[in-house]
């Protein structure tokens, strides 16, 4: 039946590379600096994750690996959407039997659908999977925005849980909410937007800036749940300047070049993506630095 995966923020957390595969070495100290700084969950293997460039391989060894190295601590999702549903479905299948509490299903990019389309892929995805499943919306990736009609009918299915919505629209958002009531859980995936969405009822946060600042994302959420808004927002404008620079070339190639700076593995990501143009890089390390962070150049 329906549950909330977890409610405050999940780390959309990075793959930190070798020049030979996944540096599991650094991804075990990210993840345990993520349990931490008190994250309630872990989203392995998504856009933040290098998801599409991860070896089928690859992607089942990090999913085991998160899942033996969090032991139950917190849920950990597994993303596992792709442009072709049938590899989608494989995935889902594949992260159930690792562990995953959750899948991450993101739109069909590159080759898109109808709204009519996402029904009937979501649907076949969700029908073979063990676990509850977050649908993600990112139209600025995908090219594709999932309406909020089209998610209420989704919302029917017993297995789709939730939505991460990165659609940067708050109108959408609140007709989404509208529509779908308490049958689907909306999770912000824009950092820069948790606060207006837990005022329109979301649940939580799926974040690319908890790989740096787990503990005072988490206290966002924290805060605006306790009744303290004003609080929530106050912390959200001190982080907003690096959630920006985060963004300020294509997403995790900042996260990765932040994770790198902190000690957690090299800044290798794999192409088409390439490292952060230096002037760019310096100006992010030293927005991390007026919060408090320690960092390598």
């Amino acid at each position: 039946m329906k549950h909330t995966i977890f409610t405050g923020a999940a780390t959309a957390i990075i793959t930190p590379f070798t020049e030979e595969g996944i540096d599991w070495d650094a991804f075990g100290r990210l993840i345990d600096y993520q349990l931490a700084g008190g994250i309630s969950a872990l989203v392995v293997a998504g856009t933040t994750g290098e998801g599409s460039t991860l070896t089928d391989k690859e992607h089942e060894d990090a999913v085991v690996f998160c899942v033996k190295r969090v032991a139950g601590k917190i849920p950990v999702i597994a993303g596992t959407g792709s442009n072709n549903t049938a590899h989608a479905i494989e995935r889902t299948k594949t992260a159930c039997r690792a562990g995953a509490d959750a899948v991450l299903l993101v739109t069909p990019y590159y080759n898109k659908t109808t709204q009519r389309g996402l029904i009937a892929s979501f649907s076949a995805i969700a029908d073979a999977s063990d676990v509850p499943c977050i649908l993600y919306n990112v139209p600025s990736r995908t090219g594709l925005n999932m309406l909020p009609e089209t998610l209420a009918e989704l919302a029917k299915h017993e297995k789709i849980a939730a939505v991460k919505e990165a659609c940067g629209n708050l109108s959408q958002v609140a007709k989404e909410r509208l529509l779908c009531g308490d049958n689907l859980d909306i999770i912000s995936g824009c950092d820069d937007q948790i606060v207006p969405t837990l005022s329109l009822g979301g649940i939580g946060v799926i974040s690319v800036i908890a790989n740096m600042l787990p503990k005072e994302t988490s206290e966002i959420c924290t805060c605006f749940f306790n009744g303290d808004v004003q609080g929530a927002a106050a912390m959200q404008l001190k982080l907003l300047s690096l959630m920006n620079q985060l963004m300020i070339e294509t997403n995790p190639i900042p996260a990765k070049a932040a994770c790198a700076a902190m000690g957690f593995g090299k800044n290798l990501l794999r192409l088409p993506l390439v490292p952060m143009e230096e002037g760019n890089r310096q100006k992010m390390l030293q927005q991390m630095r007026d919060l408090g962070l320690e960092v390598n150049e």
